[in-house]
């Protein structure tokens, strides 16, 4: 049997793994299988030896009279659909035709400082480890598979970040000591987090950290891990250059879009800046 005969039982396990893997909610499902029924439709989909191409320009030229946000939000799911497909069903799939269109950019909410800590307390080491390293040094999906043994330095770690620039990031003394421990626990060879010797690859992060918070009620990326981390900082009185520095922009300007101060805090730092708002 091949794709195109299996693509309902793939789409079916692919919703599935939204609600249940995900947390979607059955409204944004519902969204999902409707965009991925129309793609679908309308695209070719070639078997090519042991790969699949989905080649989905048709689908392109007969929604030109569509909203930009509509046909972004389309090719998101079918994104989603063909990653989930070679990351968890383990199909090699090409989508062909997915060019970007550029919509402006929404900032992820953060997580409340208090769900991150109530699932931290009761997770194994390994999970509680993941989620201290994106929470406590805001590093990237990508950054977080990335980090080896050889990168810590005493109270720093190096960050392979993007277009191969580096950073050092300072680490906290009690996340220094869970490192420490876990490295002790699981010996691994070369990298920070690792699966059977080679490093975890962030779809299987990604699944951790939404598999994890779920348990809880709670809806989480890596991606909010990493926001939580700049805006609670921020909220709490940092400097918005050290912040933009620990995340690895490469201009402040990205870290401004990237966070959102709390009104409480840009009111105070409005009244300790303002000439009329200083006492004679």
């Amino acid at each position: 049997m091949g794709f195109k005969e299996e693509l309902n039982s793939y789409k079916k396990r692919f919703l599935e793994y939204l609600e249940h893997i995900r947390g979607y909610t059955p409204q944004t499902i519902k969204s999902y299988e409707t965009s991925l029924n129309k793609i679908l439709r309308d695209s070719e989909i070639e078997e090519e030896k042991e790969r699949v191409i989905i080649n989905i320009m048709r689908y392109r030229l007969n929604s030109i009279k569509k909203s930009k946000r509509t046909i972004y939000a389309n090719l998101s799911r079918i994104r989603s659909f063909v990653k989930y497909l070679n990351d968890i069903e383990e199909i090699n799939v090409t989508l062909k035709g997915a060019q970007n269109i550029k919509l402006p950019h929404t900032l992820p909410k953060p997580l409340d400082k208090r769900d991150i800590l109530k699932v931290i307390e009761n997770e194994d080491e390994k999970i509680k480890l993941i989620i201290k390293v994106f929470y406590g040094l805001g590093v990237r999906i990508s950054e977080i598979c990335e980090i080896k043994l050889e990168d810590f330095m005493g109270n720093f770690i190096r960050i392979r970040g993007k277009g191969n620039k580096s950073r050092d990031v300072p680490i906290l003394d009690s996340l220094n000591k869970e490192i420490k421990r876990y490295i002790e626990l699981y010996n691994p060879k070369e990298y920070l987090f690792e699966k059977n010797n080679k490093p975890y690859k962030d779809s299987q992060i990604r699944y951790l950290i939404n598999k994890t918070f779920a348990k809880y009620g709670i809806k989480a990326t890596p991606h909010q891990l990493r926001h939580s981390f700049a805006s609670h900082l921020l909220n709490s009185g940092a400097r918005i250059a050290d912040v933009s520095e620990l995340l690895g922009h490469s201009s402040m300007a990205t870290t401004q879009i990237y966070t959102k101060l709390s009104h409480s805090i840009k009111l105070q730092n409005y009244l300790k800046a303002h000439p009329l708002a200083k006492e004679d």
